[in-house]
């Protein structure tokens, strides 16, 4: 007779692999000290936020390319000089109560565009110790303005094309932008939850802000609509960082799961914008030859104003939409608990 014992040992080997105290192997992923089972092949490790890092680059990209043809039309163009100028001038006949509180807001702007965002970011720093993601953020929303005060001198002076109009370039706008990357580095600091919520009203105060410039007669609707290109061209990047810098608190289930992740704050932007268009196409289809309308009023002003919440509210859509698709491919890598 024969007796056999049965191996108790608590010390991990090659044969036996135990993942690290206090922490619970994630499926899929090794424990970080430990050697592979002997006879199995090694998981495949995946680097959060790699999945989607060419989606990032071509919405980029894309925003680059869409701020050049934005300057080329309106200021090289006759036609997109024309259309710019009309708007803005046409802009004199809602002068009285909505330019005068235009005025205020844009009076206020700089400060609670710093205010709003300085609040949201320090609380979600400190609270959260997101502190990398915190510079992420602050740094893009700089590089966005800097950027932008940059292209106003750089950018050749509107050249004469036949319409009367100021030679002095004006594209981008610079409040829009303080208004926008503001709203965009609060948008990139909450969790991803709260992140639908947030680029919708944040989206609407970057609107607010552009909409108002025209009326002000600040800016045409061409330097507002670049000033969201170029705070999405920093914005985008950004946030790719911030995903796969932290992985757990950008992870997320899924629309629904929140009432701040209600699916409404996608398909609410989407619709503004869309109605925008038909709105934009009317005025402009009124202006045709042939229409048997031969002066305009203000038809130039909302197709203008429909343009500025066109190239707004589908542009933040679309970010909330892949940020979004970003978190849920970060929820199925890692078990992240939800914040």
């Amino acid at each position: 007779m024969s007796f056999r014992q049965e191996r108790t040992s608590n010390h991990p080997s090659a044969d036996y692999a135990a993942a690290r105290p206090g922490r619970a192997p994630v499926q899929g992923r090794p424990a970080p000290d430990r050697a592979p089972v002997q006879g199995r092949p090694a998981p495949v490790t995946q680097t959060p936020g790699a999945a989607t890092g060419f989606l990032f680059v071509l919405a980029t990209l894309g925003c680059l390319a869409a701020l050049a043809a934005t300057y080329y039309f309106f200021v090289r163009t006759t036609t997109g000089q024309f259309i710019d100028e009309s708007a803005l001038v046409e802009a004199v006949a809602l002068s009285g109560t909505a330019g005068r509180a235009a005025t205020r807001f844009l009076d206020w702007l700089p400060a609670l565009s710093v205010v709003i965002a300085t609040v949201v970011v320090l609380f979600v720093t400190v609270i959260r110790r997101r502190w990398a993601a915190a510079g992420i953020a602050v740094a893009a929303c700089v590089g966005a303005n800097v950027a932008t005060q940059v292209l106003k001198d750089l950018v050749p002076v509107r050249p004469y094309r036949g319409v009367e109009t100021l030679e002095l370039n004006s594209l981008p706008s610079g409040h829009t932008t303080m208004a926008a990357s503001a709203a965009a580095a609060v948008f990139l600091m909450v969790s991803s939850r709260w992140r639908p919520l947030a680029g919708f009203l944040g989206g609407s105060f970057a609107v607010a802000t552009g909409v108002s410039t025209l009326i002000n007669q600040w800016h045409r609707p061409a330097d507002v609509v670049a000033a969201f290109l170029v705070v999405a061209a920093f914005m985008l990047p950004a946030g790719w960082l911030i995903i796969r810098n932290g992985p757990r608190w950008n992870a997320w289930d899924g629309y629904g799961d929140h009432w701040a992740a209600a699916r409404l704050w996608v398909a609410l932007p989407a619709i503004l914008g869309l109605a925008s268009a038909g709105v934009a196409g009317y005025s402009l289809l009124k202006m045709a030859p042939g229409s048997g309308q031969e002066i305009s009023t203000t038809n130039y002003f909302w197709a203008g104003t429909s343009l500025i919440v066109i190239a707004g509210y589908l542009a933040t859509a679309a970010g909330i939409w892949l940020f979004g698709h970003a978190a849920r491919r970060t929820a199925r890598r890692r078990d992240a608990p939800r914040r």
